[in-house]
């Protein structure tokens, strides 16, 4: 009962006070949530979007994916380390479950991705981690190409980056970190980005259910520089739909994803203020 009451609410109108947008962004068109889940059963791969702090991106991912569920769906998180998985147990207290699986809560800043979280296994799915560790993403940075895992390494050189992307990627690591990086630093944080791709793209392609469905931050999902390039290549026949959740102030008409929803802002304060110290 509990279950068939989390799908109603899934499946349940958006709220007309929501003002919320789902863009086709080759056509230009608005179209509705349920013609968006119809489009998306056919896919091999979808890939959700995020900006990390809005609460409305996580908890309208929750129910999209839900209306996938019926014909089977597999999810793979950006949040949780490759290997990792979190398995629905109602009886735990949802952060310390995820905790025991490797969330870090902190880093995170729970419980903002709790709509999230609570809907996929409110609903029955179980999530598996498609990320590398910290550790791994600090080696990388530090020693380079050596560092990486010999998959993850074949991956990245069979489908590299053209130079318009990689000097896109570059430009948007230097403005997620507050235009605060050294030039000699730039290639080595890009390498550990290019393995964070590589390993949830791993992870999408060893899933056995179709669609297999990612959610992570709007840059994982760009077509240009991230997971869906490297589908692209690794798997040229498949059907690779990307969805960037972004804000209503955003623009819709140039983004690198297959379908913009444009949701509430959120209040933030300046995530510049304060950067770098005690780095």
């Amino acid at each position: 009962m509990k279950r068939l009451l989390i799908a109603l609410l899934f499946f349940a109108p958006l709220p007309a006070a929501a003002l919320e947008h789902i863009i086709d962004v080759r056509s230009g068109d608005e179209i509705s949530v349920t013609e968006l889940a119809a489009r998306l059963r056919g896919s091999d791969y979808v890939l959700l979007g995020e900006l990390h702090d809005n609460p409305h991106h996580h908890r309208r991912r929750a129910e999209l994916i839900a209306r996938l569920a019926p014909t089977g769906v597999v999810v793979i998180a950006e949040h949780l380390d490759s290997g990792r998985r979190l398995i629905p147990d109602s009886s735990k207290n949802l952060q310390l479950h995820m905790e025991e699986a490797g969330f870090d809560t902190r880093a995170w800043k729970w419980p903002i991705h709790e709509p999230l979280f609570s809907g996929l296994l409110g609903a029955g799915l179980p999530v598996t981690g498609g990320n590398i560790s910290k550790d791994l993403a600090r080696r990388i940075v530090r020693e380079g190409d050596s560092a990486l895992p010999h998959t993850l390494r074949a991956i990245i050189n069979r489908a590299p980056l053209n130079p318009v992307a990689a000097s896109i990627l570059d430009a948007d690591l230097l403005t997620s970190h507050c235009g605060q990086l050294e030039p000699a630093r730039i290639p080595p944080m890009r390498l550990a980005q290019r393995a964070r791709d590589a390993s949830m793209a791993e992870s999408l392609l060893a899933a056995n259910i179709r669609p297999a469905v990612l959610v992570a931050g709007n840059g994982h999902v760009r077509t240009d520089y991230g997971v869906p390039q490297l589908l692209s290549v690794l798997k040229p026949d498949a059907r690779i739909v990307s969805i960037a959740f972004v804000e209503n102030d955003s623009s819709a008409s140039v983004t690198p994803h297959d379908y913009v929803w444009q949701t509430e802002a959120t209040n933030r304060d300046d995530p510049c203020t304060g950067f770098g110290k005690n780095r």
